[in-house]
């Protein structure tokens, strides 16, 4: 086999491949879900001159397809403004990160109470669970008998 690859290299490599695709999809891994209720963060000063340039840019070169050439063209033009050319966009970031602000206090309120609610229901079952116990006391000395 002149410069192919033997059979045995390419198993080798099959199974690399299959020893990190395993490990990144374990089934036992559970990550918490993100809830979509949650307030999307605020964009900084930056991206919210790039909704604006976005727009003029295309407007501009409309034969233009590629989303790198409108980043680096906007990066390239940010970095030679002057703060005062700036100044309305982190202006309007900073109002915006105010509201994110207080419909976080908002959503984390609202997700206390409703965590609160569970902590209650729980006590509830778990004090249900004690009393029933301390009633039947028959009932313990069969559990006993069991073990």
């Amino acid at each position: 086999m002149k410069g192919g690859k033997s059979k045995s290299e390419s198993k080798k490599a099959d199974t690399k491949l299959a020893v990190k695709k395993g490990a990144a999809g374990k089934k036992g891994s559970k990550k918490a879900g993100k809830d979509p209720n949650k307030p999307k963060r605020p964009a900084s000063a930056f991206f919210v001159f790039m909704e604006e340039f976005r727009k003029k840019f295309n407007e501009e070169n409309p034969n233009n397809k590629a989303v790198s050439a409108v980043g680096k063209a906007a990066g390239q033009k940010w970095k030679s403004m002057s703060d005062a050319e700036k100044a309305p966009y982190i202006a309007k970031a900073d109002k915006r990160k105010v509201e994110y602000e207080k419909n976080m206090k908002a959503y984390n309120k609202k997700q206390a109470s409703g965590a609160n609610a569970a902590d209650e229901d729980e006590s509830e079952k778990s004090m249900s669970e004690v009393n029933d116990d301390e009633d039947g006391d028959e009932g313990s000395e069969e559990e006993d008998d069991d073990e």
